[in-house]
């Protein structure tokens, strides 16, 4: 049977792969520049994994339950955090890359947008990160 519950997990592991995949790619774009596939890749991979950031969080928001007593409470609330800090980060780098890319100053902002971007990258990671000790050590949704 459906829960509602389930949404979060099914929805978590998206935006980790898409936002690491895209930074990767953008990465990669930065010592082959004739590979202009790499950054186009980047940049569809970081608004994909925006979205996903976005349905991973309002999940997790909606559907699942904060735990109220024990260890457990501190790790949550750093997950939260980390998650509000993906969030930001990432519909931030996504404004300004979809604004270098509509105004053609994608050379002038890449330095910003990477940096954003493996801001982003480290954020969903540790976001992710903390969300498995949550589920493996502490049983939390499970």
């Amino acid at each position: 049977m459906f829960e509602t519950t389930h949404l979060h997990p099914m929805v978590v592991h998206f935006p980790i792969a898409l936002i690491i995949a895209g930074f990767l790619a953008e990465t990669l774009f930065l010592f082959y520049k004739h590979a202009n596939w790499l950054s186009k890749a980047g940049f569809s991979l970081m608004i994909l994994g925006t979205l996903g950031v976005c349905a991973a969080f309002l999940t997790g928001i909606l559907f699942t339950s904060e735990p109220t007593e024990g260890a457990v409470v501190r790790i949550f609330e750093s997950h939260h955090t980390w998650a509000h800090i993906t969030l930001t980060v990432m519909l931030l780098v996504s404004l300004v890359r979809i604004y270098a890319v509509i105004k053609r100053r994608e050379e002038k902002l890449k330095w910003l947008i990477y940096g954003l971007y493996l801001i982003g990258t480290i954020a969903v990671s540790t976001a992710g990160s903390i969300g498995g000790i949550m589920v493996y050590s502490y049983m939390l949704g499970i």
